[in-house]
């Protein structure tokens, strides 16, 4: 009870405060009996985070009759010092290259109905010397191999088949398969999922077979330069294996009986492609959408690539789905604008984890105030809401400095009118005056 009760005055002060979300920032607004050593003691408390989520979710934001996604994605923590757990160089899309900071890698379940991600489980990625090691010699062997002459085409001498079902799996994708299998156990059967949807990053024959083991279909994005084939449709030669792979697909000139859809905007014209493929590093025939876009005007041409492992899935639902993945980003814009995720200056293995899975707690939270409040007055934002939170705090110390309390109906116009200060969309009308 200790620690439910530190939790509650933590989590009202972070609806209301302003500034760098740290531990002494949140003390300077949280009531009695929130000291900074009350919140030190908090983030020192090691606290079974992933159960924490999937309680509150299942209780505030589930809906029996929703479909549910799981989706993954890696966040990058920018830091500076040398004493953090976990510091290491990672890739920031946003910086474009690797810069030192912390790495948490989320997964989530996606609501297609609300249109929203809900984060479940919260983990930071610690990359082991072995796999340092291996990043290391990776690189040298890529230097080496660009400086190196090039060698005889052909299957080098020695060389053994490989079996593209049974991959060896990465550290990476070890660590993200540990998580969804405890994922998928926790929640058991309240919520069947069916697909798994990750980045372009992970549009690898390895992450599907990952995903396979855990019964579940991948959704993710090739490369645009992935050489891909169509399924040989051409008689048994009568010797020798079958022929699996027919002709080279040309992701910008598709024969027209593959076209699904064609639509222009804004002088852009959009073709959608679907087709069943084989890529020569996958086990398995995909299924393709492939997008197309022109510009009628300069007659320029991009196209992007997704798949996925069910080969039974609509193009339309495919890229649905792909779409909803961006979720996650707003997860993570969320916590670090306002929970602190990019804020904390804890250094401790405890405290980062405390500070990295309270900064996405909060995204839910937040999302089920949001819920209420929206069905009592309309449209409102974060923003709203935390100047909401903000005014009521105000209004709450300077009622405690009255010799005597405002008669009711005075008192709530006053918090009427004060926790409307800041907000975007505008605030409820003021109650008519006695």
């Amino acid at each position: 009870m200790t620690t439910i009760r530190q939790f509650n005055q933590i989590a009202l002060a972070l609806l209301a405060m302003t500034g760098r979300v740290t531990m002494l920032g949140i003390s300077r607004w949280t009531a009695d009996g929130g000291s900074y050593r009350t919140v030190q003691r908090f983030f020192a408390t090691t606290l079974p985070w992933a159960s924490l989520f999937w309680l509150f979710f299942r209780t505030h934001l589930f809906h029996a009759n929703d479909v549910y996604l799981v989706g993954g994605d890696e966040t990058v923590v920018t830091k500076a010092g040398k004493h953090t757990h976990g510091l290491d160089r990672f890739f920031a899309g946003l910086y474009g290259k690797s810069v030192p900071g912390l790495a948490f890698f989320t997964l989530s379940l996606i609501s297609t109905t609300q249109r929203r991600s809900f984060p479940l489980q919260v983990e930071q990625v610690l990359r082991t010397p072995q796999e340092k090691a291996a990043k290391r010699s990776k690189t040298s062997t890529k230097t080496a191999a660009a400086q190196a002459p090039k060698r005889k085409p052909g299957r080098p001498k020695g060389s053994t088949t490989k079996a593209k079902t049974t991959p060896s799996l990465t550290p990476e994708l070890t660590r993200i398969q540990t998580m969804l299998l405890a994922l998928l156990a926790r929640i058991g059967k309240l919520v069947p999922l069916t697909y798994l949807v990750l980045d372009g990053h992970f549009g690898n024959n390895n992450a599907l077979q990952m995903a396979r083991q855990c019964e579940l279909q991948l959704i993710s994005k090739l490369r645009a330069d992935s050489a891909l084939y169509l399924p040989c449709a051409g008689p048994y030669a009568g010797h020798g294996p079958r022929r699996i792979y027919g002709d080279k697909i040309e992701p910008r000139a598709i024969p027209q009986r593959y076209l699904r859809q064609t639509s222009n905007a804004e002088g852009i014209e959009t073709r959608i492609y679907q087709l069943e493929v084989r890529h020569k590093s996958f086990a398995q025939a995909l299924n393709l959408v492939v997008i197309v876009k022109t510009n009628l005007t300069t007659q320029a041409q991009a196209h992007v690539l997704l798949f996925s492992s069910d080969l039974a899935l609509p193009f339309a639902t495919l890229i649905d789905y792909y779409c909803l993945r961006f979720q996650l980003e707003f997860n993570f814009r969320d916590a670090k604008q306002y929970w602190g995720l990019e804020d904390f200056m804890a250094i401790s293995p405890t405290a980062v984890t405390n500070a990295a899975n309270l900064s996405l707690f909060m995204v839910n939270l937040v999302e089920h105030l949001l819920q209420d409040v929206r069905q009592r007055q309309g449209e409102c934002s974060v923003l709203d809401l935390k100047a909401y939170c903000r005014g009521a705090k105000y209004v709450e110390e300077t009622i405690k400095l009255l010799p005597e309390k405002p008669e009711p109906v005075l008192l709530e116009r006053i918090v009427t009118k004060i926790v409307g200060l800041g907000r975007i969309h505008a605030p409820p009308a003021e109650p008519a005056s006695a």
